[in-house]
């Protein structure tokens, strides 16, 4: 393979936070900097680019992955979810959001993006999580300010919202 074949630009296209978008990317372009850099969607944060601390985690087709891991042509048809996409349509913070915030569950904010993205996904598939469970959850995030309990607190409070809604909607 020549340099001029390896380094061609492929176009995707996606749906990101729910809209249609596209870029170009060359094939070894990493999905985090295709975020960053041609889609401007900076709240996807690199950190070790290894996949071990988190701060790139992003849902894609509805699932939690390290953007860092995966390369930009691997989303091409996809829809890929970033933490600005959690906010509602009018701008309003979504509800694990406003949980961090009362419970004050970042404080520099790098690591908060990819964490509030993981805590969206595990939210979806477990309705009644126990601390321990929410612990072991988080144990794939690196936070070096919180101590992760305000953070645990706030996944709890809305597991715990989330529940009773889903109570009254049922009864």
């Amino acid at each position: 393979m020549t340099a001029l074949t390896r380094d061609r630009l492929h176009p995707v296209q996606l749906t990101l936070d729910g809209r249609p978008r596209s870029g170009q990317a060359s094939p070894r372009l990493l999905l985090s900097d295709f975020l960053r850099q041609e889609l401007g969607a900076t709240g996807t944060h690199v950190g070790c680019e290894h996949g071990v601390c988190g701060a790139c985690t992003v849902r894609i087709d509805g699932v939690a992955a390290r953007a860092c891991l995966m390369l930009a042509v691997q989303v091409d048809g996809r829809r890929v979810d970033t933490v600005e996409g959690l906010a509602g349509p009018d701008g309003l913070l979504g509800d694990l959001q406003a949980a961090f915030r009362r419970h004050h569950a970042l404080q520099c904010g790098f690591c908060t993006a990819g964490i509030l993205m993981s805590c969206a996904d595990w939210l979806g598939r477990v309705r009644e999580p126990s601390e321990d469970q929410v612990r072991e959850m988080l144990s794939g995030h690196l936070c070096r300010c919180t101590g992760y309990t305000p953070i645990v607190a706030a996944v709890m409070e809305v597991a715990r919202e989330r529940a009773a809604k889903a109570g009254a909607t049922d009864a």
